[in-house]
C-alpha cells in the first residue's frame, strides 16, 4: 500500500474555501429583504392609487391565491390529486354565510359574529377533509383525483336542495365583515390621505393579511419537518414507510390542511363576491386550481401566488377591454367571450410550460436570472 492511499486529508484552508459564497450571500439576503419591504410598501399604499376595479380584481385574486396554497401543500408537496378542492371552498362560503346570517325570509342563519362564523367555517371545512381523510389515506394519484370528484357532484346537489341553508339556485347574501364596532363596507366612513375607504379598500387590507398569514403557514410547514415527510410520501410511499413516516397519518394530515386553507378560500370569496351561488363552485373551479399551481410551479407558494393571480384577473382583463382586443367579444356582442379566451390562453401556457419547464413560472424566473447573473469562478 503506498503512502497516498492512508495520508490523512488536507486540513481546509483560507485558500480551500470558496471566497465567493459569503460575499455573495449577504448583498443576496439584503437584496431579497429589500424588494420584500418594497412589495410591502407597495400593497399598503395600493388603496390610496388604485381604482376600485383593480382593488376587486386583487381581492378575488387573494381569495383564489390562499385556496391555492392549500393545493400547493396536498399535491404539490404530498402528491395528492384533489379534484375536490372546489367543494371545501363552498364548505367555507356557505359556511360562513349560514353562521354568520340572521333569519330572512325563507333562510335561516345563526347570526354568530363574523369573526367567530370566520373561524367556525373554516374548522368545518377542515372537518370535512378529516371526514374524507380515511378515503384520501389509502388511495392515491388519479384514484384519489376520481374519488375527490364525487365531492364536487355532492356538494353541488346539497347546495341546490338545501334551501333553507343555502338559498337554492338563488343562492344567499353575505353578511359583511367586521371587528367589533369596525365593519369592512361601504358605512364605514373611514378617509385616509383625503381618501375614502369603502368596502373594497377596507377588505384589502384584510385580504392582504390573511395572504400574508396564509403564505408564512404554508412556507414554514414546507420547509419544516411535515413538508420533507410530505415529499418523501410523494417520491416513495415505501421509502417514507422505511424512514419513518406514518404515511396514513401524513395523507390525512396534508388533506385536512388543505381543507382548511380552501375554507379560509371560501370565506374570503364571500366577503369579496357578498353572496353566495351554487354554480360557481363546479368542477371547473377545482381545475382552475390545478391550473394555478401547475403555471406557478408545484410545491411553490410563490408560484401558487402570481398562478392564482394570473387565472383569476386575465378573464375580467378581456372583458373589460374586450372593445379593444381582436377576436374578443364584451357583452351582448357576437365573437369568443372573455371567458372562453382566457381559457384558450392559460391552458396554452400550461401546455407549453410542461414542456418546455415542467418547474412552472418560478422555475422560469430562476432560470432567466441564472442566464442574466454573471459567470462567476
Amino acid at each position: 500500500m503506498s503512502d497516498d492511499t492512508i495520508a490523512p486529508a488536507r486540513p481546509t484552508t483560507s485558500r480551500t474555501r470558496p471566497a465567493v459564497a459569503p460575499a455573495r450571500t449577504l448583498p443576496r439576503r439584503l437584496l431579497g429583504a429589500a424588494v420584500l419591504v418594497a412589495a410591502i410598501v407597495v400593497a399598503l399604499a395600493l388603496p390610496l392609487y388604485v381604482d376600485a376595479f383593480w382593488l376587486r380584481i386583487g381581492l378575488f385574486a387573494m381569495a383564489a391565491a390562499v385556496g391555492a396554497l392549500g393545493l400547493t401543500i396536498l399535491f404539490g408537496a404530498a402528491g395528492q390529486l384533489s379534484l375536490g378542492h372546489a367543494f371545501f371552498v363552498a364548505v367555507g362560503t356557505y359556511g360562513y354565510a349560514f353562521l354568520a346570517g340572521g333569519d330572512s325570509g325563507h333562510l335561516t342563519g345563526l347570526g354568530l359574529p363574523p369573526l367567530v362564523a370566520a373561524v367556525l367555517a373554516t374548522l368545518l371545512a377542515g372537518l370535512c377533509g378529516l371526514l374524507f381523510s380515511p378515503v384520501a389515506s389509502r388511495l392515491r394519484g388519479i384514484y384519489l383525483g376520481i374519488a375527490s370528484l364525487g365531492l364536487v357532484y355532492l356538494g353541488h346537489h346539497l347546495l341546490l336542495n338545501l334551501r333553507p341553508v343555502t338559498g337554492g339556485y338563488d343562492g344567499r347574501s353575505v353578511t359583511p365583515f367586521a371587528l367589533g364596532e369596525f365593519a369592512f363596507s361601504d358605512a364605514a366612513g373611514l378617509v385616509v390621505l383625503g381618501v375614502p375607504f369603502g368596502a373594497v379598500e377596507n377588505l384589502w387590507y384584510l385580504f392582504l393579511a390573511v395572504t400574508v398569514a396564509a403564505t408564512l403557514v404554508a412556507r414554514n410547514v414546507l420547509r419544516g419537518r411535515p413538508g420533507r415527510a410530505f415529499r418523501l410520501m410523494r417520491d416513495s410511499e415505501v421509502g417514507a414507510a422505511m424512514m419513518g413516516v406514518r404515511v396514513q397519518r401524513t395523507k390525512a394530515a396534508a388533506f385536512v390542511l388543505s381543507s382548511m386553507y380552501a375554507g379560509v378560500a371560501g370565506v374570503l370569496t364571500a366577503l369579496a363576491f357578498q353572496r353566495a351561488v351554487p354554480d360557481y363552485f363546479d368542477l371547473h373551479l377545482s381545475i382552475d386550481f390545478l391550473v394555478m399551481i401547475i403555471l406557478g410551479g408545484l410545491g411553490s407558494t410563490s408560484g401558487a401566488i402570481v398562478g392564482a393571480t394570473f387565472v383569476i384577473a386575465l378573464p375580467i382583463v378581456l372583458a373589460r377591454y374586450a372593445d379593444v382586443l381582436p377576436l374578443v367579444a364584451g357583452p351582448g356582442q357576437d365573437g369568443l367571450e372573455a371567458s372562453i379566451a382566457a381559457q384558450f390562453v392559460y391552458g396554452a401556457l400550461v401546455v407549453v410550460v410542461m414542456l418546455t419547464q415542467p418547474g412552472g413560472l418560478r422555475a422560469m424566473v430562476h432560470a432567466l436570472r441564472d442566464r442574466l447573473r454573471p459567470a462567476v469562478r
